[in-house]
């Protein structure tokens, strides 16, 4: 078939058009719930020791982006240990709390001083009158970034003057996890009127709403 000027420039422009001359945008990229990705909130994770896990629960629960809080046995030798397992100091663990919490509204940065603020990170295995190895303090950490803020925020402690002696947090990668029994979760919040609970768990909390 032979072409004039015109009819080829009406050919092209065809041709043009339906090789992609109108392509669709690519979709974007959508979470199961169907929300796109860049809006899904996303979580983190951080583990700490500082004694009593009865404590650092009703701390961290009060934390605006915290969104969970569980007490647990970190980091020991025993498969699913038992809360009087872990009170005889023969299993390794540490009372520890596990914490999920949303970065856009609390950073880990914050929640290490926290971690500092409210309790004595300067004697080793002991937190007030509970003693042993299960009550050291320690901060779990569950990536190389979590592992370097820790550690700046430590030496950042160290420099303030804070405390008159040195501070013995351990940070280490946070290997196992087990939940402890149903009855220690929300154990404050819970139980308020227990002597251990108005005696030592009130204060600290009433504290730390003043100053937080």
């Amino acid at each position: 078939m032979k072409y004039t000027p015109y009819s080829l420039a009406i050919a092209i422009l065809c041709m043009l058009s339906s090789c992609g001359g109108t392509a669709e945008k690519a979709p974007v990229a959508t979470s199961q719930e169907g929300t796109p990705v860049e809006h899904v909130k996303m979580s983190e994770v951080a583990t700490f020791g500082q004694g009593c896990f009865w404590c650092a629960e009703a701390i961290y629960q009060r934390v605006p982006g915290v969104s969970k809080v569980e007490s647990g046995y970190c980091n020991g030798v025993v498969k699913n240990p038992t809360y009087k397992q872990v009170c005889g100091g023969d299993t390794g663990h540490a009372e520890v709390i596990r914490i999920e919490f949303d970065p856009t509204k609390v950073s880990y940065e914050k929640l290490l001083d926290t971690f500092f603020a409210t309790h004595d990170p300067t004697t080793l295995n002991r937190q007030g009158n509970d003693a042993g190895t299960q009550y050291r303090s320690a901060i779990f950490h569950h990536s190389d970034e979590q592992k370097k803020t820790a550690e700046s925020a430590k030496e950042r402690w160290t420099k303030s003057g804070s405390f008159k002696n040195p501070i013995v947090t351990e940070i280490v990668a946070a290997e196992t996890f087990y939940k402890a029994e149903g009855y220690h979760q929300n154990y404050f919040n819970d139980n308020p009127s227990q002597p251990y609970c108005r005696a030592i768990i009130a204060p600290k909390v009433e504290k730390f709403m003043k100053e937080k």
